[in-house]
């Protein structure tokens, strides 16, 4: 058996005991690590020594790597935690705010979950097998949160209608990619810039006699 099936194998295996539903107590420690983790990976680097993420959640070094037994489980974990989250805000934003603003304001908070996770994405594409299943991952969550959002603005008359969420995400990431030093505040002046490039277009909604 090749190495690349072995390390497949092992992947899988690690996915489904990750997918098992955890015991609350349980739960409570992989969320405590996951927060420890991604606070530590953004002032440290991914490289971290798991001991400062293990006392830094509250928990023994065990429970960490019973729960994650390679650092590569760990990264995939923060980097999924941080796609659900982003792509979970999209029907939050599209509840409270105008079309045209739910998908201003979700494109900044994309904007800034590239900018903070530059060193989850250099592992990402290391090389290491551990990561080949999240570029799908990214794309099956955070296409369909983008494509509700810019169809609504669009069926609304604020945007234009053809873009596509794979373009779009490809287009923000680029832009933040080329800001120096986490520059959050680069990265939303341009992604403001982006936006207002979007309704450029656009085609108002023609109220006409009931």
């Amino acid at each position: 058996m090749s190495q690349e099936a072995i390390a497949q194998g092992d992947n899988a295996g690690r996915e489904a005991s990750n997918s098992r539903p955890l015991r609350a107590d349980a739960q409570r420690s992989e969320d405590a690590l996951l927060e420890a983790a991604l606070a530590v990976f953004a002032t440290s680097g991914v490289d971290a020594p798991v001991r400062e993420i293990a006392e830094k959640a509250g928990v023994g070094i065990g429970t960490l790597y019973r729960r994650f037994p390679q650092r590569s489980d760990l990264i995939v974990a923060v980097f999924r935690q941080q796609v659900d989250a982003c792509a979970d805000a999209a029907p939050i934003l599209a509840a409270e705010y105008e079309p045209s603003e739910a998908l201003a304001r979700w494109m900044q908070r994309y904007a800034d979950f590239i900018v903070t996770k530059r060193g989850l994405a250099k592992s990402l594409h290391s090389g290491d097998p551990a990561f080949s299943t999240l570029p799908d991952y990214f794309n099956q969550r955070l296409q369909p949160a983008l494509r509700g959002l810019l169809e609504t603005a669009a069926e609304a008359g604020e945007v234009r209608t053809d873009i596509e969420p794979y373009d779009l995400l490809r287009a923000i990431a680029n832009l933040c990619m080329s800001a120096k030093d986490d520059r959050t505040d680069y990265a939303r002046r341009m992604i403001s810039l982006l936006v207002d490039g979007l309704r450029y277009g656009a085609s108002p909604q023609v109220n006409t006699p009931s």
